[in-house]
């Protein structure tokens, strides 16, 4: 049987973004392809055992390309390109939308995206997070760059300040709603309906805990 190949992030990025020039589509490239080559090798060895000079052979870069793109090697695990389409996303939801239902339309639909394109990844990533705590103490510290985008998009779509604090706390409730359904769907194996338990999630930040 012939192999198939599946769409990645940066197609999905090509659709919803102007089309970069040469140089950004040779980065996200590169990007992608240290992250495959580290989920690869976490795969087949292990978190502990995969070596960022593996990483670098693997992807075919040097091992300082690999920190220019990516800090640390928890970054190669978490980091990704759907930042850049939720703040788009989140942008061009309606103008008179309720700020935490934009936020749940734009969230559940790059999960399920990111579900579709790159399944195997997110549940390798939401596995790692749950076993390497070096990997969930990263989380939360690159949620705070997501959080940031989102921030500013809702403070524009609502007229308010970037520093706004019921945005801010608004924002971070559901990225914190986020990061608990993902361990939570990950401890159990990834049986749930990932979308449903964020749905669940945001529900419950709008509903509050029913007694």
């Amino acid at each position: 049987m012939a192999a198939t190949t599946r769409p990645s992030p940066g197609d999905a990025l090509a659709t919803s973004q102007p089309r970069p020039g040469l140089r950004e589509r040779k980065k996200l490239k590169t990007r992608i392809a240290i992250r495959r080559a580290t989920y690869r090798l976490i795969a087949e060895q292990g978190y502990e055992a995969t070596t960022v000079e593996q990483i670098a052979e693997a992807a075919e870069v040097s091992p300082s390309t690999v920190f220019r793109y990516f800090p640390t090697k928890e970054d190669i695990v978490l980091t990704d390109d759907y930042d850049p389409i939720m703040e788009s996303e989140l942008r061009a939801r309606p103008a008179d939308e309720d700020p935490l239902e934009s936020l749940r339309k734009v969230l559940t639909q790059s999960l399920a995206t990111f579900i579709q394109e790159e399944r195997d990844e997110v549940v390798q990533r939401t596995r790692l997070m749950v076993e390497v705590p070096a990997v969930r103490a990263r989380m939360t510290e690159t949620m705070s760059t997501t959080s940031e985008l989102l921030v500013r998009a809702l403070a524009d779509r609502t007229g308010r300040d970037h520093d706004d604090l019921e945005v801010r706390v608004l924002t971070a409730a559901v990225l914190g709603a986020l990061r608990e359904v993902m361990l939570y769907w990950a401890a159990r194996d990834h049986e749930d309906d990932l979308i449903e338990l964020v749905d669940h999630g945001l529900s419950t930040i709008q509903n509050g805990l029913r007694l």
